[in-house]
């Protein structure tokens, strides 16, 4: 009678001598597929997370392209806007400041620069006009009709010792200058005023700002410049100056009095 060899292969054989052969074969082998699973697992495991990874991402990306989408469009509808710029300019090579130069768009953007006497460089400083002022300075330009008129707003006085003003506007496509340094046409005359208040406010922020970082004993007289220009409406807008005041009269850098000063000025500007 054959005998038959026990099998060690456990459950793998399924019956016979052949089965058990190829059992036993198939028992060496998996040990070397398992290895392999084993040291391909990782790398599996990898690629599946890189996958998840990039579908996140691409998903992300679509979610977000609306809204870069409506940001061009907002960009686009800001640069498509009216692109006039203007300009006012104000010289006297006597005074304490010569030469004066403000610089806006129509959103009320842009800066000032000034010289002051015996100086070579201009300062140039950024301004924002107050939405009140820019409504007052707007309606100014239109009521002149300044790039479709072609009216001289000189008067027949002349006081240039008083110094130069001259008016710019472009529109990209066309643009003009006039001059003058005395007018009877109370539209120009007016938005040269207006402008006039905008540069003081701003070379008035420029000083004091100069003065509390290096020279603070000079904070009290331009606190008394700054009440001087209030009472007698030489400031574009008052208000703009409140964040600047509250600073001023809790500043320990400056003398008491200019703290003092500054409260007084900013209870009657809230007023």
């Amino acid at each position: 009678m054959e005998m038959i060899a026990p099998c060690l292969c456990g459950s793998l054989c399924l019956g016979g001598e052949n089965a058990a052969r190829g059992a036993h074969h198939r028992d060496a082998e998996i040990p070397q597929s398992h290895r392999r699973w084993r040291s391909l697992r990782p790398n599996l495991v990898l690629l599946v997370i890189l996958a998840a990874s990039c579908f996140s991402q691409g998903q992300t990306k679509r979610n977000d392209r609306p809204q870069s989408d409506a940001g061009s469009v907002h960009a686009t509808e800001k640069k498509g806007a009216d692109e006039t710029r203007y300009s006012w300019e104000f010289a006297q090579p006597q005074f304490v400041v010569r030469h004066i130069v403000v610089e806006h768009d129509v959103f009320g953007r842009g800066k000032v620069s000034f010289q002051r006497k015996g100086e070579e460089e201009m300062i140039v400083e950024p301004i924002e006009l107050s939405p009140a002022a820019l409504g007052r300075i707007e309606n100014l330009w239109q009521a002149l009709r300044f790039l479709d008129s072609k009216e001289n707003y000189q008067s027949s006085k002349d006081f240039a010792h008083l110094g130069t003003y001259k008016l710019r506007m472009a529109d990209g496509a066309r643009h003009r200058t006039a001059e003058f340094n005395w007018s009877n046409n109370s539209d120009a005359w007016t938005l040269a005023q207006e402008y006039r208040r905008v540069a003081d406010q701003a070379i008035f922020i420029f000083d004091i700002n100069v003065a509390r970082e290096n020279q603070p004993l000079n904070t009290p007289g331009l606190l008394n410049q700054l009440e001087s220009m209030y009472t007698r409406n030489g400031l574009s807008d008052p208000k703009q100056l409140v964040p600047l005041l509250k600073e001023l009269r809790t500043d320990e850098h400056i003398p008491l009095i200019a703290r003092n000063h500054a409260d007084r000025l900013l209870k009657k500007i809230e007023k």
